[in-house]
């Protein structure tokens, strides 16, 4: 089934453009970025897991956000723009940095809490580089980004946030979203064939992976960074952006983490 649209005057692309983001998001379908655009809408349902505040599909929010800004200068530069384009998306839809979470004793923040009239969706962000330097974006900008280094380290901290996001999303409809976004090519690529074991084995993130239940670092020698997961999480990283050089292959990974994961249920993954 297609719906049909207004066509309109391709010489307003800012006008056209904001129309095709309306017509999806009310009627829940997704267009891709730079997708042709003739006047039918082809009716493709968003994945509900990836849903953000049960507004905007986070393939939509990821795709705007690589045509502007495909490299990102920190952590917190990908967090405000990410924000940034939500709001442009789904205007109705609130995004709150650095929110408290309180329990057990203990206070825990949030990266961002994204608050919409159907749910709510809370995000925690993870973004690793290695060297790379080169001009990108929209406006173009001049990047040195670090090498980051200690891939195991990488790993377990996104685990935890996973774990994190588990504690968090308590309420029926609220969903969680653990993003990873790198240039560093081992993260997302299996390890060779007979190559020792690593302390960080378990929790390994490259692609095809599935992460459940009890994690241990160095084979349990070390408990402090034992870490356990009610769900269970295929990984799949997914194409950011590709710039020149060593290192210009951005890929980004999106653990979903269903509603009332504090719970019994657990949840799923993207």
């Amino acid at each position: 089934m297609a719906y049909r649209v207004r066509r309109l005057d391709p010489c307003q692309p800012f006008i056209f453009e904001r129309s095709r983001r309306r017509v999806r998001r009310q009627q829940g379908l997704r267009v891709e970025a730079g997708d042709h655009f003739n006047g039918i809408v082809t009716k493709a349902p968003m994945d509900p897991t990836r849903i953000i505040a049960g507004r905007v599909s986070l393939d939509d929010v990821m795709a705007e956000l690589s045509r502007h800004r495909p490299v990102f200068h920190s952590e917190a530069d990908l967090q405000h723009s990410f924000a940034r384009v939500l709001w442009e998306l789904a205007p109705e839809v609130h995004s709150r940095l650095e929110v408290p979470q309180r329990g057990s004793g203990r206070t825990e923040y949030l990266d961002l809490q994204c608050l919409g009239p159907e749910g709510r969706t809370a995000i925690e962000f993870k973004y690793f580089t290695r060297g790379w330097t080169g001009k990108a974006g929209i406006p173009v900008e001049d990047y040195a980004l670090k090498a980051h280094g200690a891939t195991d380290l990488a790993r377990l901290y996104f685990v935890r946030d996973i774990a994190r996001l588990e504690r968090f999303c308590h309420r029926p409809d609220e969903n969680g979203l653990a993003i990873m976004l790198s240039n560093e090519t081992s993260l997302w690529t299996p390890p060779g064939h007979g190559r020792r074991r690593t302390r960080d084995h378990d929790f390994r993130i490259h692609h095809g992976r599935e992460l459940a239940g009890t994690l241990l670092w160095a084979e349990g020698t070390y408990e402090p960074n034992t870490c356990t997961l009610r769900g269970t999480y295929p990984l799949t990283w997914e194409t950011y952006s590709e710039q020149g050089g060593a290192g210009g292959e951005f890929r980004y990974l999106a653990v979903s983490v269903g509603a009332s994961a504090g719970g019994a249920d657990a949840a799923t993954s993207a």
